[in-house]
């Protein structure tokens, strides 16, 4: 059985006129203890997924499950397999952290959860916090008690929605160590980012999405080999020749150009002295999933 199942899953909005496909028949499954990343750009459909997967919004067509239950004919037992930590920071102003967790473990007829309970605001940094009333704890804080609310009710299944978005450092190491051993005790994961080196570095499968309609799915590391296994870094105030900035990706100063082996890098660079651009701090290291990401989703990548 799969902890997640998304079957043909479609999702239309009409605004007047005007007609949106938000889901072109989206199907993939998620074995029970997998961690997976789902990625895309905005709008691509990745957050309309997954409130259909939690119930908070009903797919035009298809069919989702967890753990083998329907999220439409068996919703209760769907969400009790599932714990959902959303974009937004949702909380209620007129209660303390662990109050807030005591209410959240209600919701789900749990009593006496105090020793889970003071588990969470441990792994999470929030022992200190723990009589604080929510609306005194920074945004960071916050989204602490938001993955905490999740996890109160011990879901088979965890879903990350952008989680550490606009978060410092601290909060995603201590972050990602807790929902690690939580995927090793047998936990699946789904999680979406716009970090990719998170991805790439925690997700043993991926799916992509581009404009509703599934472009890739396969384990991380096939997807990696699929693409040029060499990746040439520099910094550079001179203009690209026009033969090489077609395929670079440029931040600021910063200059990334795929190569396939060390001939092609030999010639790269031979090509740069040629056209006078001066190159400074130069790095060559293998390809990672951004550019993976980016070479799929301007269409040049697998297909899923």
């Amino acid at each position: 059985m799969s902890a997640i199942s998304f079957q043909h899953i479609t999702k239309t909005f009409t605004s007047g006129p005007r007609t949106v496909q938000a889901l072109q028949g989206v199907s993939f499954d998620i074995a029970e203890g997998e961690f997976f990343g789902l990625l895309g750009p905005n709008g691509a459909g990745k957050t309309t997924l997954i409130s259909i997967l939690a119930g908070l919004s009903r797919a035009s067509s298809g069919q989702a499950r967890v753990m083998g239950h329907d999220v439409r004919t068996d919703y209760q037992a769907a969400r009790r397999a599932l714990g959902v930590v959303p974009q937004e920071l949702v909380f209620d102003p007129f209660f303390s952290v662990r109050e807030t967790l005591r209410i959240q473990s209600g919701y789900f007829g749990i009593g006496r959860n105090d020793a889970w309970i003071d588990e969470l605001l441990h792994e999470l940094g929030l022992s200190d916090k723990a009589d604080a009333n929510m609306r005194q704890l920074s945004g960071g804080m916050k989204r602490r008690v938001l993955v905490a609310q999740a996890l109160v009710h011990r879901p088979p299944v965890i879903v990350l929605d952008e989680p550490t978005a606009g978060v410092d450092v601290e909060l995603r190491q201590t972050l990602w160590h807790f929902i690690a051993r939580l995927n090793r005790e047998g936990h699946t994961v789904l999680l979406t980012t716009h970090y990719l080196e998170e991805a790439e570095a925690l997700c043993q499968r991926i799916g992509m999405l581009k404009q509703g309609a599934l472009v890739a799915l396969d384990r991380t590391s096939a997807l990696l080999a699929g693409t040029a296994s060499t990746l040439v870094r520099f910094k550079t105030d001179d203009p690209l020749p026009a033969d090489l900035a077609t395929s670079a990706r440029v931040t600021g100063r910063v200059v990334q150009l795929p190569a396939a082996d060390a001939t092609a890098v030999e010639q790269m660079l031979a090509r740069l002295r040629e056209a006078g651009c001066r190159v400074d701090d130069l790095e060559i290291g293998r390809a990672d999933l951004e550019t993976v990401f980016l070479s799929i989703m301007q269409g040049q990548g697998v297909a899923a």
